[in-house]
């Protein structure tokens, strides 16, 4: 175990319930933020948010091999968790929870959990297995301590209704909070994988940004999707990006396609601009 300033960390499943069962017992709230590290001013946004709401705010740091397909990023994936550690001492975080994969998965772990349905479309469909892995993992690491609230941010929105889906179906007693996507001075959504664009690329990735924000002002305004879609498209291509796996407009609540702005919506987009991957969304 070892001691910052502020923060402690663990290692185990034992140490985490030891430390958030004890705050319990002394009548105190606990807010959960996971994350897969290499930390940026969006999780900061989440630590900040959880100590506005609880007493006691915790952290994890996994990054989760079982989210990961074959040809993506898990080997590469930036990671410093001594860099984090530092930053969550500063920001006031009580405890972090870092274990490793034998930890989170002994004997490899061959339980899973899905949410068919909501996980299958948009990030599901181009990447098989995604949510499983999500699914599961958060599942385990609520488990694991049952804090009171839990913060995830709105960036990851189809994550965020997966996750809440899945809590209310297993009756976990935890609150799933959704916080505003942490976005850089130009509009880009923050992600450690942004670490991976080119200055030329850095440049012209707000655009996507700037692009389905735009769509929504025309569909709220009365546009149609199909044509909207269509010239978000031509835009994003003419800015660099070179394959869009999804634009669409969907039903805030249930990820439904929408027709026409009556109903709450949002417009989630997937794109790739040279290594990264990008993904957004904005509220009708």
């Amino acid at each position: 175990m070892t001691k910052y300033k502020n923060l402690t960390i663990v290692r185990t499943v034992a140490e985490f319930r030891e430390h958030v069962n004890r705050w319990r017992r002394n009548g105190e709230t606990v807010g959960f933020v996971p994350t897969m590290g290499f930390l940026h001013d969006g999780h900061m946004s989440l630590f900040q948010r959880s100590q506005e709401i609880a007493d006691r705010t915790t952290a994890s740091i996994f990054v989760n091999p079982k989210q990961f397909g074959p040809n993506e990023d898990y080997a590469v994936y930036p990671r410093s968790e001594e860099r984090d550690a530092q930053l969550m001492d500063e920001d006031g975080v009580d405890l972090l929870f870092a274990p490793s994969v034998n930890e989170m998965y002994p004997d490899g772990g061959v339980t899973k959990v899905s949410v068919p349905g909501l996980g299958d479309i948009l990030e599901g469909e181009y990447r098989p297995g995604f949510f499983n892995g999500v699914a599961t993992v958060v599942t385990k690491l609520l488990l694991q301590a049952m804090p009171d609230v839990a913060i995830f941010g709105e960036k990851d929105y189809q994550q965020l209704m997966v996750i809440r889906r899945m809590v209310k179906d297993l009756d976990i007693p935890v609150r799933i909070e959704g916080a505003p996507t942490g976005r850089e001075e130009d509009g880009l959504a923050m992600s450690s994988r942004n670490t991976y664009l080119t200055p030329e690329e850095r440049k012209a990735a707000p655009v996507l940004y700037q692009t389905i924000s735009a769509v929504a002002d025309k569909f709220r305004q009365g546009e149609r999707a199909p044509e909207l879609i269509q010239w978000a498209k031509v835009e994003l291509e003419k800015a660099g990006f070179k394959q869009l796996d999804y634009l669409e407009i969907r039903d805030s609540e249930n990820l439904k396609p929408v027709y026409d702005a009556s109903r709450p919506a949002r417009v989630l987009a997937a794109a790739w601009l040279g290594k990264p991957r990008l993904i957004d969304n904005v509220e009708v």
